[in-house]
């Protein structure tokens, strides 16, 4: 009997992504499994539950027998509380299920608890190494990169001025003043997409090597007067030291008062994001600028952003989305379903599938299996905070 893969219907408010679509459906059936997708799962996405039956899976309006029976079970956000099912989803799967989404480990504490409890394999999507065999399976770069693209144009219909340059028969009309913090994915997107609209683009980053890539865009580099390697193992952005992010501020403040649209994408994965704008720098800035928060959910780069909301400080409008891949949801699900598929590949087997626990993309990424938490930085943030002496 071949493993049986089901791919639900997100429950998250607001998500409007699917982990498959019929092109990776055709796919994930060729190479052996048998696909059940939950009724309406891509509605969000435009695709069809007839679409997904031509593609050969079956469409089930039994969720939870699905969840239940489930060999394998492929989403894009965690398996928390769903609505329509009346109970936490991590709770339906079987033991020895293979989970495959974004988990959020340090959001979820619980969740990885219940994971490890019912002896689930979770491969948190989140954890993929940044090496080069694991670029096709990516989801947080393929999911940036449509971040990126789409701040900026939020910006741009929100601003009341041109992006470009203009020359008209009643004058000039200068460019607008970008400024990019975090030169990532979603930060280099964020350039190429403001640069072709035509603005002029300054872009901040704690890692002095994104230089050469953010100059080959056609933008400028801010440089800091001060040297420290801001790049942890991967490519990531790290923590960097207090006096460091004074020094940055400082050189900051003035580019920023002069800007029309600042976006900000700066986060270290699994921490807080970096305050990067002070609401004093907001105040400096001029009436009718905007400011996109891609770091709103990680607690934003912006001291004044206010998660999933937009609000207007001292005549600024800040933007504080980070469900950005969520409002494209046809590519953004067809991206992320290539990532997964690219992932799956790595199960194949010579009878069915398996976890090779030795392969280094496989190991990374599993944050629980066989009733232990395998990813060590986790299993030590949930290990119980040590007993007060007794006095006595």
């Amino acid at each position: 009997m071949p493993p049986q893969l089901f791919v639900p219907k997100e429950c998250s408010p607001g998500e409007t992504r699917v982990a498959a679509t019929p092109e990776s459906v055709k796919r994930l059936i060729k190479s052996g499994f048998a696909v059940t997708v939950e009724a309406g799962a891509g509605k969000g996405a435009n695709i069809a539950d007839t679409a997904y039956a031509d593609a050969g899976a079956a469409v089930a309006s039994d969720a939870r027998g699905a969840w239940s029976s489930a060999d394998v079970v492929v989403k894009v956000g965690p398996p928390i509380h769903n609505p329509r099912l009346g109970c936490d989803e991590a709770g339906l799967l079987k033991a020895g299920a293979i989970l495959i989404c974004h988990v959020w480990a340090h959001k979820h504490p619980q969740l990885v608890k219940t994971l490890r409890d019912r002896k689930v394999s979770s491969l948190a999507l989140e954890l993929i190494p940044r090496i080069s065999r694991a670029q096709s399976m990516d989801t947080l770069s393929s999911q940036a990169n449509i971040a990126g693209y789409k701040a900026v144009l939020l910006a741009a219909s929100r601003l009341g001025k041109y992006f470009p340059l203009l020359m008209t028969a009643a004058g000039t009309i200068q460019p607008a003043k970008v400024v990019i913090m975090g030169a990532g994915v979603a930060g280099l997107q964020a350039i190429a997409t403001a640069r072709r609209l035509g603005a002029v683009v300054e872009v901040s980053d704690i890692r002095a090597e994104v230089k050469e890539q953010v100059q080959s865009l056609g933008a400028r580099f801010i440089e800091v007067p001060m040297q420290q390697n801001g790049s942890a193992e991967g490519g990531y952005a790290k923590e960097v030291s207090p006096e460091f992010l004074r020094k940055q501020q400082e050189v900051l403040a003035a580019k920023i008062a002069a800007a029309d649209v600042v976006i900000t994408t700066a986060q270290v994965p699994g921490r807080p994001a970096p305050r990067l704008v002070t609401a004093e720098m907001v105040k400096m800035m001029r009436e009718g600028a905007v400011i996109v928060d891609l770091a709103a959910d990680s607690g934003g780069n912006c001291e004044l952003t206010e998660n999933g909301k937009e609000v207007v400080k001292h005549g600024v409008l800040i933007l504080g989305y980070s469900d950005l891949p969520a409002t494209l949801p046809e590519d953004a699900s067809s991206l992320f379903a290539r990532n997964v598929l690219a992932l799956l590949a790595l199960l194949k087997a010579d009878q069915g599938f398996k976890l090779d626990l030795e392969d280094e993309i496989i190991a990374g990424t599993l944050l629980t299996h066989a009733g232990e938490i395998r990813h060590q930085r986790t299993a030590e943030a949930l290990q119980p905070a040590p007993a007060a002496p007794s006095h006595g």
